[in-house]
């Protein structure tokens, strides 16, 4: 990410409100983009459906059959996110660009087939009717590949494509939308299901458009990035345990407290706690914008100074020089998001209690409470996270596996406990498991940096050695086999070349 952090940060650096107004919108599509998207058209959906006179069970249903969805495509693919995250890292530092594309539709291809499995099993005993399930099955694989495409997206520097793209599949979503309602009078759920759907869709073609224009022709095996899985498998469990103490509150929720609804069949919701915790769940984009175009921009030259020394011969004088610049420089930063994100909580907290009870929302006293609540619960989550991320710099995978661990475990076991037995405590559970996780992140990250020679130096191995596991096997297999078939695709295209020169010459 801090190659895009440098690229935005020139935005930020010209005058002008306009030049500003420009800059943090792009970062903010570029960082949050998708999310973005889905809270404005689950917005809009429920305001639309309202408008078009659907009764509050239909509502109901619509909200909760879109936040299934998205929250079951965010949780299969962050088992495989961060994983080939790190392999198109170490693809783009080896210069080895042609490994990118395939990475990605061999990711895709796995996701896809496991997760549209699942799902499929889950919809098809849900309980709903044939065309929801099939609109929801089709939306799941759709944001399945518009959340892996972020991933490469992060690579790209076209950040007006980007934007437009975001800007078209909204307005596209919402006037598709009320065509179908007003127009053709489709039933409101089938038409704002198929809408919805329809607008990631297009966003997951523009994107894959950029992403097809950007990159160089793919080359070996789709599926070499499951080495990667035997390399670090830490970041597997890291990704799912984050997404997991990110989102599991809500599942909770919906099934075991007291505010839970059963919408439909296999559906439950808990509107009480599901509309606050959406609103709440934004106070954190002034901390992700912030951590891309500020904490990775001015840390990553400093790191990348401090480590080069130690390749480029450096004296110890200078690497004990440059480690206190570089610790200096990110505790700084760290500070400096931590009181942005206070002032943003605030805010949040303030002007929502003021316009939520406003909204045709059906914002009450209780939902007020959740609401100011979980924006303090996500302001630590956002700090724990981007420091959890900054060990990840120094490749502290066992140190980042503790700290996500610590925190999916106390934010769900403390939400079960609390949704069984205080009603009055909704929200607790995530709020005091992210303060644990944003705790444990600041101590694991600064009990390393105690010790960073010995943990850079000392504790690597003494020989190299070369992984054979499972998935490692697989990979080498398949690469072999690809390879085989593209020398012969290359020899017959050869041969095709000579045959058609010698037609030419006779």
């Amino acid at each position: 990410m801090a190659g895009i952090g440098f690229e935005l940060k020139k935005l930020f650096s010209r005058k002008g409100l306009i030049a500003t107004v420009r800059a943090y919108s792009y970062a903010t599509i570029v960082c949050a983009g998708p999310m973005i998207l889905g809270f404005v058209l689950l917005l809009c959906s429920m305001l639309m459906a309202d408008y078009a006179g659907a009764s509050r069970q239909i509502r109901e249903l619509l909200v909760t059959v879109l936040t299934h969805t998205l929250l079951a495509s965010l949780i299969v693919t962050s088992i495989f996110s961060m994983a080939t995250t790190r392999f198109c890292a170490d693809m783009i530092y080896e210069k080895k660009y042609n490994r990118l594309i395939p990475s990605f539709y061999g990711s895709i291809a796995f996701m896809l087939v496991i997760g549209g499995i699942a799902y499929g099993v889950f919809l098809h005993f849900s309980g709903i009717e044939l065309i929801y399930r099939v609109l929801s099955w089709i939306f799941f694989m759709v944001l399945i590949v518009v959340w892996t495409e972020i991933n490469y997206l992060t690579m790209l520097k076209d950040f007006r494509s980007i934007l437009v793209a975001f800007a078209v599949s909204a307005v596209v979503s919402l006037v598709v939308g009320a065509i179908f309602i007003w127009l053709f009078h489709i039933e409101v759920v089938t038409a704002l299901l198929a809408s919805v759907t329809l607008g990631y869709a297009v966003m997951m073609v523009w994107y894959f458009g950029l992403l097809y224009k950007t990159f160089p022709e793919g080359f070996g095996t789709s599926f070499r990035f499951l080495e990667w899985f035997d390399r670090t498998p830490q970041l597997c469990l890291i990704g799912f345990f984050v997404t997991l103490g990110l989102f599991g509150h809500l599942l909770i929720m919906w099934w075991f407290s007291s505010l839970s609804v059963q919408v439909k069949g296999m559906f439950y919701g808990a509107p009480t706690y599901d509309v606050p915790a959406i609103f709440a769940f934004f106070s954190i984009i002034v901390t992700t914008v912030n951590f891309t175009t500020s904490v990775e921009t001015r840390f990553y030259p400093k790191y990348k100074e401090y480590f080069s020394l130690f390749n480029d011969g450096g004296s110890i004088e200078n690497i004990n020089e440059a480690e206190t610049g570089m610790i200096r420089v990110l505790s700084e930063e760290i500070g400096y998001l931590a009181l942005k994100q206070l002032f943003s909580t605030l805010l949040f907290i303030i002007v929502g209690t003021i316009v939520l009870p406003n909204l045709p929302l059906g914002f009450n006293s209780e939902m007020l409470r959740i609401f100011r609540t979980l924006c303090v619960g996500y302001a630590f989550y956002s700090i724990g996270n981007s420091i959890m991320l900054i060990s990840q710099y120094f490749s502290d995978m066992r140190g980042a596996l503790v700290s996500t661990s610590i925190f999916v475990a106390v934010t769900n076991i403390l939400t079960l406990v609390l949704a069984l037995n205080f009603n009055t405590l909704y929200g607790i559970g995530f709020v005091i498991g992210s303060m644990c996780f944003c705790i444990a992140a600041c101590i694991v990250l600064c009990n390393y940096l105690k010790k960073l020679k010995y943990n850079v130096l000392s504790r690597q191995p003494l020989f190299a050695t070369v992984n054979h596991g499972f998935f490692t096997r697989i990979a080498n297999r398949l690469e072999h086999r690809a390879a085989r078939v593209q020398r012969r695709r290359r020899q017959a295209d050869e041969n095709n070349r000579k045959e058609n020169d010698n037609e030419i010459k006779a």
